[in-house]
């Protein structure tokens, strides 16, 4: 396959082959002492910007076609019940988030997607109208900005994934829109596959999942939410980005309901491997954007691009001292090594 012409935009790549997302940002992060655990939210593009734009270089040397800007739970409802009023606003996340992810992706042909979240106000009851309200504070600093298109991620009710779909549409930019959810469906007990319909019904070109669940679910899921696109006549681009963790026999909260979490998950860790037969299995369901969200490191999103480089005509940077499936070995000192 060709290469792609990476001037093309998002919808124009993913027709023409694959699109590798970027990784885990907050968990990284916060496993480098620059996020707080319990509150989750992103102030340290403010506060430590050098912090963001090193770990997202490394997403871009390891294979990465998009830059998300770091902007998770930055909603003006979550910032102030996390940090207190009179603190860093949503304005200047969104605003500092933009300029990091710009900055980094120079360095490479690569787009920068706006991220939004579920927020404070539908948890709350107050409605739709607030809850645009709080995306639509975002959602203009993204324009403003310049940003190539729009993830809406991590939602856990199909019905404010709608929403913010809805609000981010008005920006007359692409919308992909991925859900925190499992086979089970989301918490209101709507099945993945109907959650697939809304929000390809809704106006996303690019639907799918995100993070909650390991990427032996997530391959699961994203076959039932195709069956149900299928049957409904609809063809949306299929998007997942799992995390790193297994977590089998998970309930709806998925990776939250293990006890280890959030420090002590390092056990459950996929291995590289693990990634290369993740992306093997959701590309040959028709999986076109292909990335990984908490607890993918930099060397998972290369396992991913090693792993379809044909289908992308090219290995990233990062694999100039590394071979896939161990075959640095083969240049070891140890004998046992090498036979390995």
């Amino acid at each position: 396959m060709e290469k792609i012409n990476m001037l093309q935009g998002l919808l124009e790549r993913l027709r023409d082959g694959v699109v590798v997302g970027d990784g885990g940002v907050i968990f990284a992060l916060e496993r480098r002492g620059y996020v707080d655990a319990g509150k989750w939210t992103p102030e340290v593009v403010v506060e430590h910007p050098e912090a963001v734009k090193q770990l997202q270089r490394e997403f871009l040397r390891a294979g990465s076609d998009v830059i998300q800007t770091f902007t998770y739970n930055g909603t003006q409802d979550k910032l102030t019940r996390a940090l207190g009023k009179n603190t860093i606003s949503c304005q200047q996340i969104a605003d500092k988030a933009c300029r990091i992810a710009e900055e980094v992706a120079k360095k490479g042909d690569v787009l920068i997607a706006g991220s939004i979240t579920k927020c404070a106000s539908y948890k709350d009851g107050k409605g739709k109208a607030a809850v645009q309200a709080q995306i639509r504070s975002q959602l203009e600093l993204f324009t403003k900005n310049k940003v190539d298109f729009l993830i809406a991620e991590l939602y856990f009710h199909v019905e404010e994934m709608e929403w913010a779909i809805e609000e981010a549409l008005k920006t007359g930019l692409e919308v992909a829109a991925t859900m925190g959810i499992g086979g089970k469906g989301d918490l209101n007990g709507v099945p993945a596959g109907e959650c697939a319909v809304r929000m390809a019904k809704a106006g996303a070109k690019v639907v799918g999942v995100n993070c909650m669940f390991d990427p032996d679910e997530t391959v699961n899921t994203i076959k039932e939410m195709k069956i149900a696109l299928d049957d409904a006549g609809l063809s949306p681009f299929l998007m997942t980005q799992p995390n790193g963790f297994f977590c089998p026999g998970a309930g709806k909260y998925g990776y939250l309901s293990c006890p280890e979490f959030p420090f002590a998950l390092e056990p459950r860790v996929v291995t590289r491997f693990d990634v290369h037969r993740y992306a093997r299995a959701v590309y040959n369901l028709g999986v076109r954007y292909i990335g990984g969200c908490c607890g993918f490191e930099p060397y998972h999103i290369r396992a991913i691009a090693e792993e379809l480089a044909e289908e992308r005509g090219k290995m990233p940077l990062a694999s100039e001292k590394h071979k896939p499936w161990g075959k640095n070995l083969e240049t070891s000192y140890n004998e046992f090594l090498r036979k390995r």
